[in-house]
């Protein structure tokens, strides 16, 4: 085995993820030794310049820093509680999507084995990785984040939230809620264009402008949220806010107006409770404070 060194690098997870980790990381000069579960996966970063690894433990003892990106929380601890002792004095990256309660779950498991934990959620698809407009949040251990940040930008832009090892996560999946609501409300409307003739292409140029300049809302959303009156002038009504004609209109065109449908239960669940006057950022309460069972409720 080759002498260790602290641009040494392994990548434990060959999906399309991991090996866009891995491939940035030879390109940009770090010796990176890689292993994945499934065999046949390894052979063309190899040609580029890695080493595969025959073991995950051969892998960890490689590398003073290890960065795995495999299935699902399960998986890590699958292939990663067999080598504690391996791993220990060593610097772990997690780059699997977990949920926050997980991360933290995995610090708490890192703390115990000696074992330097940072989590990360990937804000990219594999083919972004290296390039502009990529970012990877980060939170845990601080100093892994600084020693390492080299490295990290190979990847993208990098973001660090504090030693709580949950908040990279919680972050994630708050940018990714928004992202996938909003990508329901594009596959809404085009499926409700689609029977008229109109392309998803052609509304995809007139809804990108569109969408773009409503972002530009966000931040008097905020304030008002932040705030918590939804009482200052110039807000949008609940009331005037109904969406029940969206969802009848929808529905009469026989399409499915769910994603729509979602919007408007959080609106009448507010104006129900007598706050119709009032701002559309109010249904965050209903979202804030759901019934049992985990249904929205009006507060």
């Amino acid at each position: 085995m080759h002498a260790i060194h602290e641009t040494d690098v392994t990548v434990l997870g060959l999906g399309a993820m991991g090996s866009a980790l891995a491939g940035a990381l030879v390109e940009a000069g770090w010796r990176t030794t890689v292993w994945n579960r499934s065999a046949g996966r390894a052979g063309a970063l190899v040609e580029r310049g890695a080493v595969e690894a025959a073991s995950a433990a051969e892998a960890v003892r490689a590398s003073p820093l290890v960065v795995v990106c495999l299935f699902d929380h399960a998986s890590v601890h699958e292939v990663l509680d067999p080598l504690v002792d391996d791993l220990a004095g060593r610097a772990l990256v997690n780059l699997t999507t977990t949920k926050p309660e997980q991360a933290r779950e995995s610090a708490a498991w890192a703390a115990r084995a000696r074992i330097a934990y940072l989590d990360g959620g990937i804000m990219a698809v594999p083919a972004m990785i290296g390039q502009p407009g990529a970012s990877i949040l980060y939170s845990g251990s601080e100093q892994v984040f600084r020693t390492h940040g080299a490295l990290f930008e190979q990847w993208a832009a990098g973001t660090y939230f504090g030693e709580d090892a949950g908040l990279a996560s919680l972050y994630d999946f708050a940018l990714l809620s928004a992202m996938y609501v909003m990508f329901a409300g594009f596959v809404q409307g085009a499926a409700l264009l689609a029977p008229a003739g109109v392309s998803a292409g052609s509304f995809a140029a007139m809804a990108a402008p569109w969408l773009t300049a409503m972002t530009g809302e966000l931040a008097g959303y905020a304030e008002v949220i932040d705030g918590g009156d939804y009482t200052v002038p110039g807000q949008q009504s609940l009331t005037f806010s109904n969406l029940g004609l969206f969802v009848e209109a929808i529905t009469e065109q026989g399409v499915s107006a769910e994603p729509v449908a979602m919007v408007q239960r959080l609106v009448q669940q507010q104006v129900d409770a007598g706050h119709g006057t009032e701002g559309f950022a109010r249904i965050v309460e209903s979202l804030r404070h759901p019934a049992p069972g985990g249904r929205p409720s009006a507060v």
